[in-house]
């Protein structure tokens, strides 16, 4: 089943120096670009994480401090990066809980003016625990009859990711082939923030989606317990939680001014 797209769905992969949004850093980006009348392009970057890539990290995808010593930064790629990506919708394989939020914090570490909000994103993973519960390996077993070579390299697991969403398509009838359905579909909760400390309710308000106040709206938090912003501000979360949560507050002084 051809898929029916709007606009270019970019399929990426980041391999990293480990898991932790917040303080982890890209070492590899692959992206495999489909455009609505199925033509297709491809592009690779590696950069220096600007930290030591612990040997767990390298055993998983084989890059080592040694390789990514003399590439360029991900700040001196990162126009570059999002110049390619941006206004597409955004495809990978668990990328709505880590890839996404990763990619968010890189572009903010690199002070680059980006904007997500129109993008819809897919996350092949998440339609593929919904229908087999398996790996990325399994899944390409699974739905193509391949096994999956080299695998933790951005290029092979992007690649892997683009083959498994269209076989997908094919396999299940009720998938609808356009962005919109499958955006909704792949998505576990609806996120305010990528990484999923901000989240919305059934009624749309923004939520704490941790801590004590889980399940709570940012507004009523903020509104009586002022310091709980300051100690988020303080603490070790992303970015672009900050950024959501200054905004939310922000706009709570603009409205009651």
């Amino acid at each position: 089943m051809k898929l029916q797209l709007t606009k270019p769905l970019c399929f990426f992969d980041l391999e990293t120096t480990g898991t932790d949004i917040s303080k982890d850093r890209i070492v590899e980006i692959a992206v495999l670009k489909l455009h609505p009348d199925g033509t297709q392009e491809k592009k690779e970057w590696r950069t220096n994480p600007e930290q030591s890539i612990p040997a767990e990290a390298a055993a998983v995808h084989g890059i080592t401090d040694e390789m990514v010593a003399n590439e360029p930064t991900f700040k001196e790629r990162s126009k570059e990066i999002y110049s390619y990506i941006k206004g597409c919708d955004l495809a990978g394989y668990n990328s709505d809980r880590f890839d996404i939020p990763l990619l968010v914090e890189e572009l903010l570490r690199a002070e680059v003016d980006f904007d997500f909000k129109n993008n819809k994103t897919v996350d092949v993973q998440t339609i593929f625990h919904k229908m087999e519960q398996r790996t990325l390996t399994a899944a390409l077993r699974f739905y193509c009859n391949e096994e999956l070579t080299d695998a933790h390299s951005a290029h092979a697991d992007t690649k892997a990711t683009h083959d498994v969403l269209m076989a997908q398509l094919d396999h299940y009838q009720e998938l609808e082939p356009n962005i919109a359905f499958l955006n909704e579909f792949s998505s576990r909760r609806k996120t305010v923030d990528f990484a999923g400390f901000v989240v919305y309710n059934k009624a749309g308000d923004a939520c704490f989606g941790f801590g004590k106040h889980k399940g709570k709206k940012v507004t009523d938090i903020l509104a009586n317990e002022p310091g709980y912003f300051g100690w988020v501000m303080n603490a070790d979360f992303p970015r672009y939680t900050k950024k959501i949560l200054t905004e939310i507050r922000l706009s709570q002084m603009n409205t009651n001014s």
